[in-house]
């Protein structure tokens, strides 16, 4: 009677055999025939497109989410109640240091601690957030040789 390993041994090695053979047709014919290289860059570029399709899509659709939030805080006001979030909600996240700055005396020293605190995906969401909200004014900002931060400029004279 056969064993049962070598029956699994001879198994893997015939998946295994068919696997290396595949892989060398494979490259024979991608090779060899111009036919089949045209249609393997047809199939690259039409998942490339797809896949960018995607991108653009996802990208919109968060655009509009943020939007919507921007309208839903600005209808809100001052906020008044405490919200439960959790670290994987980026867009409430970056609502609550929306509705913080909306409501700080000092904007700009406000974004610059968001800078140096906040993770990169919040602090872009809430970027848009800033953008898509005409009545908040944030004015200059930025430590360039043209901005005014109140924080007098040392020169080398």
């Amino acid at each position: 009677m056969v064993q049962t390993s070598t029956i699994v041994a001879a198994s893997v090695g015939t998946v295994a055999t068919g696997l290396v053979a595949y892989a060398i047709y494979f490259d024979h014919k991608r090779r060899t025939d111009p036919n089949f290289r045209k249609q393997l860059k047809k199939e690259s570029k039409r998942q490339a497109k797809a896949a960018k399709e995607e991108a653009e899509a996802y990208t919109e659709r968060q655009k509009e989410v943020i939007k919507a939030v921007v309208l839903e805080a600005k209808e809100d006001g001052f906020p008044r109640r405490r919200l439960k979030l959790r670290w994987w909600r980026p867009i409430e996240a970056a609502l609550c240091f929306y509705k913080a700055l909306k409501v700080y005396p000092q904007p700009n020293d406000l974004i610059s601690i968001y800078d140096k605190t906040v993770p990169k995906p919040v602090l872009d969401i809430l970027a848009e957030m800033i953008a898509a909200d005409a009545a908040l004014d944030v004015g200059p900002f930025g430590g360039g040789p043209g901005s005014d931060s109140g924080i007098p400029g040392v020169g080398l004279d």
